[in-house]
């Protein structure tokens, strides 16, 4: 797929045929959301967390999407399996580095996966991304604190020096690959005042990823896709509750005239020239 000329649609359209399983070890305050997100759009979420079974189901899998919101280490171990059997499959792996910069337990288990199992697309907010490239900031719980760092040449190091895919979430999503950098400008502040908004963005990032094997264009598609949603439910909600219920409703009805219409993507190539 070349520079601009993603259409969101297209994988939307395949993920709805397909109807890939998507395998989650997930943050179980955002779980029923991560599954339901899926769901709506076609796909067919699973949350394994056995250590006993991880790597069988990610047999079963298309994609795998591990989050640390909910940390302990024997479910990094769990992790661990899970992401080594979807590398032996080379099915793509997606990490949210939920809550990194925030416990030093949190930038261990990060880094120790990134360091044991390939990543194929690692996302956190701002101060998360950060974290994992080294700067000194710190995450406020879950919740994203002041960077004063340039976010998009931050994530494209990153992806340089990880080979991986590296999306940062929030007001202007980014999403990095070593020659490619998207702006994406869609979403709504409701999103904010929601909790697992950011889960959510995984779980779809992972669904694309299933269907599409450019992935930094699958998670810009995600990411394209999760914003329009919200900006059609955040039409006619009354508050953080109703715009919930109406962002599913969304997600499930979107469709390609939708898409067209209100996709707000930025596009470069080599974007940024290669670090030192």
């Amino acid at each position: 797929m070349s520079i601009g000329d993603l259409k969101p649609w297209e994988i939307l359209a395949r993920l709805r045929q397909n109807q890939p399983l998507v395998h989650h070890l997930t943050n179980w305050v955002t779980i029923y959301d991560c599954a339901q997100v899926v769901k709506v759009l076609g796909g067919s979420p699973v949350m394994a967390h056995a250590r006993e079974e991880v790597a069988q189901m990610t047999g079963l899998a298309s994609s795998l999407v591990l989050n640390i919101g909910t940390l302990t280490m024997e479910f990094v171990e769990a992790m661990l399996l899970a992401a080594r059997a979807a590398n032996s499959r080379g099915i793509p792996v997606v990490l949210d580095a939920c809550g990194a910069g925030a416990t030093a337990l949190r930038d261990e288990a990060s880094l120790r996966l990134i360091n044991e199992a390939r990543m194929d697309i690692i996302k956190g907010n701002a101060s998360e991304i950060a974290r994992l490239s080294g700067a000194a900031v710190q995450t406020r719980g879950v919740d994203a604190s002041e960077v004063h760092l340039d976010l998009a040449q931050t994530a494209q190091n990153l992806s340089r020096l990880r080979r991986s895919v590296v999306v940062v979430t929030g007001a202007q999503d980014i999403v990095a690959a070593p020659q490619t950098l998207y702006r994406v400008l869609n979403g709504h502040p409701f999103m904010g005042r929601v909790v697992g908004t950011g889960c959510m963005a995984a779980s779809l990032i992972g669904a694309f990823a299933a269907v599409e094997p450019d992935l930094a264009a699958a998670a810009a598609g995600a990411l394209v896709c999760f914003g329009v949603a919200a900006e059609v439910a955040a039409q006619t909600a009354t508050g953080p509750a109703n715009f919930k219920e109406k962002l599913f409703d969304a997600l499930y009805h979107l469709d390609e005239a939708t898409l067209r219409e209100r996709m707000k993507l930025v596009c470069y190539d080599t974007a940024l020239q290669s670090p030192d």
